[in-house]
């Protein structure tokens, strides 16, 4: 099947309401072959004439009931290896009659009512539009967390993901393969009173290696979607976004028959939204007592009976290992949940493969942004330990040109300075000093230059966007880009509306100015609470010292309640009384001053 038709790219606008007759009739064929209610409509002559060879083809059906086709055999054989061990447990078996939605289109047409433009059911809703059909699941997640599990037995389980033992896993595997009656009815038949109760299926074969044309031909995976028929607009989704991959039963679609463009890896994902209503002790999980430390830390035991698992949110349970083979539930019809497991799949058969690439390898690490105001590096905290420029020497050293005076300059960017962790940036003297085998190291401090440090930390020059004066301002070197869902909009929006610029009135000059005399001559010795001393390195440094920074100097006349109440009663009255008269007379401290 070429990729145009497989995306129903190839469907001429005229010919749209003579398609879709053409599906309707498909669709009822292939319910009536399956011994399913079908909705015949002006299909109905026909479908009286094929009565007997449709009674035929079902009966050869019957006989071929426990057939699966050659994916899905897979998928069973890597379940039998799975499950091995567990003798208590029957191995559930993958659905063997499904509706096969073997092109595109097909899905769509059955998440409709024949005839009809709208259908309604608790978890979703669909509407014929002009572009097509709109879907909005009932289930609209924002939040992925606590969602992860992943079952034993497998490949290693990252300490990010929610560890669940094997025959929990299988236990739910049964009930998602057998969801209740109302989750199976295809939406097609929904509006007469016999309706077709079947899961459906599809087949996905997703990009994984692009072909380089001339030495090497692409390569793809094999993907399975199993979805009870209520939820058969999820796998309309799907397709639209990866293609159809044709029907799995026959030869030219078989990924085995193509090893030339088949990874050798298989996917599976089946949608159980019921599952969130299992309890943990129905699938096997231990009691508190019986449980380990990780179980107790990540919810995998009970202490009541009646405790859901996951506290009954969504969530998916994947299931793999080094043959290549990857099983995954969803107990969600969240339609971006499905699009993610398939890159998730599609990233598996990538680290199995090789000599590929992910699309997008990662999720944003974002640090905070600092404001350094006029000096840099004064405070311990930004000498970090651990770090030395000698490593960063060893390890980089091709990457830059070592200067003299201890610091090095990116070859292929001049404007990226290597420098040292144990460093002072001034911005009024424009100087970088650093101390070097007992002696004073000092460079110039230069817009338009990035200065990193071994750690990571990279500060730079910047003109403040409404004053005329500069500032340094730091952050840590991080990925710009992310997957679907990692927070590229919200660590990309400026936050320059919430800081106001503006003159400063003062009422009585010399007043204030005595008060901030008061505030330079203080001792400061005395702030603290017994036992809060080591919160300054030292405490003994006077506000306008150069060895105090502008944030130390924020957080030395901010209230705090590590300080004594004397020192915040005096912070506080100075506040007051350098404020205008209406303030000060309403000046209210914190709560904590009392």
């Amino acid at each position: 099947m070429d990729f145009e038709r497989s995306l129903g790219m190839k469907t001429v606008p005229g010919d749209q309401e003579e398609e879709r007759k053409k599906l309707q009739l498909y669709i009822n064929l292939k319910l009536a072959s399956s011994g399913r209610p079908t909705v015949a409509g002006e299909h109905e002559k026909f479908l009286t004439t094929a009565h007997d060879l449709l009674k035929s083809y079902r009966e050869r059906n019957r006989l071929l009931t426990d057939y699966l086709c050659p994916a899905d055999q897979r998928i069973q054989d890597f379940l039998v290896r799975y499950f091995e061990g567990l003798s208590d447990i029957e191995i559930p078996r993958l659905p063997a009659t499904t509706f096969v939605l073997h092109r595109h289109g097909v899905g769509r047409e059955l998440s409709l009512p024949l005839g009809e433009d709208e259908f309604h059911s608790d978890i979703v809703e669909s509407y014929r539009i002009k572009q097509g059909v709109l879907h909005n699941p009932a289930s609209d997640r924002r939040t992925a967390k606590g969602s992860f599990h992943v079952a034993e037995g497998g490949l290693p389980i990252a300490g990010d993901k929610k560890a669940v033992p094997r025959d929990s896993f299988a236990l739910m595997l049964k009930e998602a393969v057998n969801p209740p009656r109302e989750l199976l009815r295809l939406p097609f038949t929904s509006a007469q009173e016999q309706q077709a109760e079947m899961f459906v299926s599809l087949l996905l074969r997703p990009t994984v290696c692009p072909e380089v044309p001339g030495q090497e031909g692409e390569k793809s995976m094999e993907i399975r979607f199993f979805a009870p028929g209520n939820l058969v607009s999820n796998l309309d989704f799907i397709e639209s976004i990866f293609g159809n991959g044709g029907n799995p039963y026959l030869p030219e679609f078989d990924a085995g028959l193509d090893v030339e463009h088949w990874t050798g890896t298989t996917g599976c994902v089946i949608l159980a939204p019921h599952l969130t209503r299992l309890t943990k002790k129905e699938i096997g999980l231990p009691h508190w007592d019986d449980a380990n430390e990780r179980q107790r830390k990540e919810g995998m035991c009970w202490k009541d009976e009646a405790e859901r698992y996951n506290d009954g949110q969504a969530f998916k349970l994947t299931a793999r290992d080094e043959s290549g083979v990857i099983v995954t539930l969803i107990a969600d019809n969240y339609y971006g949940c499905c699009k993610k497991e398939v890159k998730t799949q599609i990233g598996f058969s990538v680290n199995l493969f090789g000599l590929a690439e992910e699309e997008h390898s990662g999720g944003a690490l974002a640090f905070l942004r600092r404001n350094h105001g006029i000096e840099f590096g004064v405070d311990s905290a930004t000498r970090e330990p651990g770090y030395s420029f000698q490593e960063v020497v060893e390890r980089y050293g091709d990457l830059m040109e070592l200067q003299p005076e201890g610091h090095g300059i990116d070859k292929l960017h001049p404007e990226v300075i290597y420098v040292s962790q144990d460093l002072r940036m001034d911005l009024e003297e424009q100087s970088i000093t650093w101390e070097r085998d007992g002696k004073t190291c000092r460079i110039r401090l230069q817009p338009g230059k990035i200065y990193v440090q071994p750690n990571g930390y990279k500060v730079e020059m910047q003109k403040h966007p409404h004053v005329n004066s500069w500032r340094l301002v730091g952050t840590f070197c991080h990925k710009p880009s992310t997957v679907s869902g990692g927070g590229k909009s919200e660590i990309s929006k400026s936050i320059n509306d919430a800081v106001i610029y503006g003159p400063l009135f003062v009422d009585d000059l010399q007043e204030d100015l005595d008060l901030v005399q008061e505030i330079f001559d203080r001792d400061y010795t005395d702030r603290f609470k017994p036992g809060y001393e080591g919160d300054d390195r030292d405490p003994t440094r006077k506000p306008l010292s150069t060895e105090r920074s502008l944030g130390s100097v924020i957080k030395l006349l901010t209230p705090s309640p590590s300080y004594t109440h004397a020192y915040n009663d005096w912070y506080g009255y100075h506040t007051a009384k350098n404020s205008s008269p209406r303030l000060r007379d309403q000046a209210i401290l914190p709560p904590f001053l009392g």
